[in-house]
């Protein structure tokens, strides 16, 4: 039998980064929390941590993190059937594109009552990682087969519009978004995963993947308010620039040259009926501001 108190010190020094800080967020000593480690390391007879800065979990104590989880969601589960047993907000770790953060999914946790969530910021290419790691019990994601032990449904296009300031392109394409002119005009990209930008070149202009120019900017909202200022020209979600559109302060590179995303959502199956009613709100929500397929 794995102690759970164990298993929660594993999780939280992985998932917070050091001893220290799971230990505040368990609010136990830190030597607590390395006894308890160190412990579960002793009864599996393997590594669990990398002690390093920041700590990480090995693959063993990545399987553990994940019982972890599933014990977690059962109990949930357990205690919605019967609640004189009385229970806590569960703590449920989802992979969310910042993208769909901004625009659509925070009214969707919004609604659901007895969860605290412990959000990964990640891009929709890659999100699933997290999933397939067992690191997240949940994930947005573009891909549509769902891991091993996973289940996927499908939620809807995010719709993204090439946009930059009329400022910005009197200054860097005064005759349009000829390549010549794009090898040259800065634009936005979110991080080194960010291909949003590349992919709707390759399809618009240069029928291939190219390099250009760009800022770095890892904020959704940041994008809008850098095209605004001239700063550069990006692949904004359609439901943050709208109100912009139509007021004339963001225009769109080529009219009516959408680059629609699909997403999905993933969860593993043992977390099914605990996520029962996030999955009600994500699929609401999601129809209500994503594109149909």
């Amino acid at each position: 039998m794995i102690d759970p108190n164990q298993l929660a010190a594993l999780a939280a020094v992985h998932r917070r980064g050091s001893f220290d800080l799971a230990a505040a967020a368990l609010g136990v000593t830190a030597s607590a929390i390395s006894q308890r480690v160190k412990a579960l390391e002793e009864q599996t007879g393997t590594l669990l941590i990398r002690r390093a800065q920041p700590c990480t979990a090995t693959v063993a104590g990545l399987r553990l993190i994940r019982h972890h989880d599933e014990v977690s969601l059962l109990e949930q589960a357990l205690h919605a059937d019967l609640p004189q047993l009385g229970a806590g907000p569960l703590t449920l770790r989802i992979a969310v594109n910042a993208d769909s953060l901004a625009t659509w999914v925070l009214p969707a946790l919004a609604e659901c009552e007895g969860f605290l969530f412990d959000l990964v910021i990640d891009d929709q290419d890659v999100s699933q990682d997290w999933l397939r790691r067992g690191e997240v019990v949940a994930a947005i994601t573009s891909h549509a087969t769902a891991p091993s032990g996973c289940d996927s449904l499908p939620l809807g296009a995010l719709r993204y519009l090439a946009t930059a300031s009329p400022a910005y392109l009197a200054r860097w394409m005064p005759d349009g978004p000829t390549a010549r002119a794009l090898a040259q005009a800065p634009g936005l990209t979110y991080s080194d995963k960010d291909k949003l930008q590349e992919c709707w070149l390759a399809r618009q202009i240069y029928g291939t993947r190219v390099a250009f120019p760009t800022h770095r900017l890892a904020s959704s909202h940041g994008f809008v308010e850098a095209c605004l200022l001239g700063l550069g020209w990006a692949m904004n979600p359609e439901g943050l620039t709208r109100p912009h559109l139509d007021t004339g302060r963001l225009v769109e590179l080529v009219p009516g040259a959408s680059l629609d995303v699909p997403l999905h959502w993933q969860f593993t199956r043992l977390a099914a009926p605990a996520l029962a009613p996030l999955t009600r709100a994500i699929r609401t929500h999601a129809r209500r501001s994503l594109v149909s397929e």
